[in-house]
């Protein structure tokens, strides 16, 4: 974790997909549990999120897809993010991702994967067990 002792979130949304209120809904849910959250906005690049997240110093990244490109765009930030030595930095996926997925992307390296219906504080709960 940063000196501050704050979680730091980066909430991004890859790729072409423009529907952000999910993650809207997230970044204020994990900021009224003490966390600091950046927002990155729409149609973030993989390169786009890494680098802000090593700017930002971040522990977390939370990405948010919606497009069906996740097995595209989650393992070139899993990519990234070791290029960048943030070995550290728990990777979490929102979205609808079929089950198959789900295992490949874990033994990547993402951390959890939380579909439609997940209650926020089951995800904000997560990250501070992290």
């Amino acid at each position: 974790m940063n000196p501050s002792n704050n979680i730091r979130v980066l909430v991004a949304k890859p790729g072409l997909d423009g529907h952000d209120r999910g993650a809207k809904v997230i970044a204020r849910a994990l900021r009224d549990a003490g966390m600091e959250v950046i927002y990155t906005g729409i149609r973030q690049t993989p390169e786009m999120i890494v680098e802000t997240a090593f700017q930002e110093d971040v522990d977390v990244i939370g990405i948010s897809i919606l497009s069906g490109a996740h097995m595209q765009l989650v393992p070139q930030i899993l990519k990234g993010l070791l290029e960048k030595e943030m070995r550290k930095t728990m990777v979490i996926v929102g979205g609808i991702i079929p089950e198959e997925d789900q295992i490949i992307l874990l033994d990547m390296g993402v951390a959890g994967i939380f579909g439609p219906g997940t209650s926020t504080e089951e995800i904000a709960s997560f990250i501070k067990q992290g």
